[in-house]
Formats: C-alpha cells, sequence, structure tokens
C-alpha cells in the first residue's frame, strides 16, 4: 500500500469517526438501539446541539441509522446500519491500544 493511500485512508476514517464524540456513540450503539435521551444520560458532558451533529453526521455517512415512530410524543432510535457494523474491529483495536496506554501512563 502507498504512503499517500494510507494516509488518505486514515485521514477519511479519522473525518467519518474520530473526534471526541462519535466513537463514544458508536460505543453505546454497538451494545444496543438507543434514544435521544438515552444519549444524553450516558454522555451528560454532551451538548444537545453536538449530539445531534454527531448523529446527523453518522446518519450521512451511512454508519447508523435513525428511526421515526410516528406516536404522540414523537420516538426516534438509533441504530448502526449493517455497514457501521464494520465498525466493531475499529473499536477493538481503540480499545486495546487505550487499554495497553493505560497500564503504560499508570506505571
Amino acid at each position: 500500500m502507498g504512503d499517500q493511500e494510507y494516509k488518505q485512508a486514515v485521514k477519511l476514517t479519522l473525518k467519518t469517526i474520530g473526534g471526541k464524540w462519535k466513537p463514544i456513540i458508536l460505543c453505546f450503539l454497538r451494545e444496543r438501539v438507543m434514544r435521544f435521551g438515552e444519549f444524553k444520560r450516558e454522555i451528560p458532558e454532551i451538548t444537545e446541539k453536538m449530539l445531534t451533529q454527531q448523529l446527523r453526521e453518522l446518519e450521512h455517512d451511512g454508519i447508523i441509522s435513525r428511526k421515526v415512530y410516528l406516536q404522540v410524543p414523537p420516538k426516534v432510535e438509533y441504530s448502526l446500519t449493517e455497514y457501521g457494523q464494520t465498525i466493531h474491529e475499529v473499536l477493538d483495536v481503540m480499545h486495546k491500544w487505550g487499554l495497553q496506554h493505560k497500564n503504560r501512563v499508570d506505571q
């Protein structure tokens, strides 16, 4: 693989799933379908505006799906798409590296 191709692929990956909140959102969706309010309870530090933006970007990129139930009050659920399921391997590698890094820092 060419050096430039490698860098461009990493750059695209980070553009799509990088940042402070997207990996955390994806970790939760890996475990279960979630509603907006559940995200707010699980990640209290994120603002509603930022959560909305991150969810919209992930939906736009085909990583998550947004299902709206026509009822009162409205109900919206977020889940990983079939394509989004492929993110498991990336999250596993991030988890493994994070544990190694934590052990290194703690020493």
